[in-house]
């Protein structure tokens, strides 16, 4: 996937987000330790959200597999230790999958899964 249609996918992804009543907090944030495409909040809960751009949906379930988790996992540790103000809220890993869809007006199909993920 290209730089570009990974920025698009993630532009639509808030676009998504916020028409849901979440707030961006940070996008594409690099850290040592990884990268986090999304930062979102809704109320007492902060949402770390992986955003994947595929033709078909299984590449993409596919792509956010147990070592990506734990990039994602450690990254959000990382930021968390440079913005402790957002320790005390509830943390929970989302994933958003974009498909080519010519139906919908973005031109693709948004499945957002809540909780996707978790840290232990």
């Amino acid at each position: 996937m290209s730089t570009v249609k990974g920025q698009a996918g993630e532009v639509l992804a808030a676009e998504y987000l916020l028409s849901r009543g979440y707030r961006v907090v940070a996008r594409n944030v690099r850290l040592a330790r990884g990268e986090i495409d999304l930062i979102v909040e809704k109320d007492d809960l902060l949402v770390i959200v992986e955003v994947k751009s595929y033709q078909q949906r299984l590449g993409a379930l596919l792509a956010v597999g147990a070592q990506k988790q734990q990039r994602i996992i450690s990254a959000t540790k990382a930021y968390l230790c440079h913005h402790p103000e957002k320790v005390s809220l509830q943390c929970r890993f989302d994933l958003i999958i974009l498909t080519p869809d010519k139906k919908q007006p973005s031109g693709y199909a948004v499945e957002h899964f809540d909780d996707a993920f978790r840290c232990f």
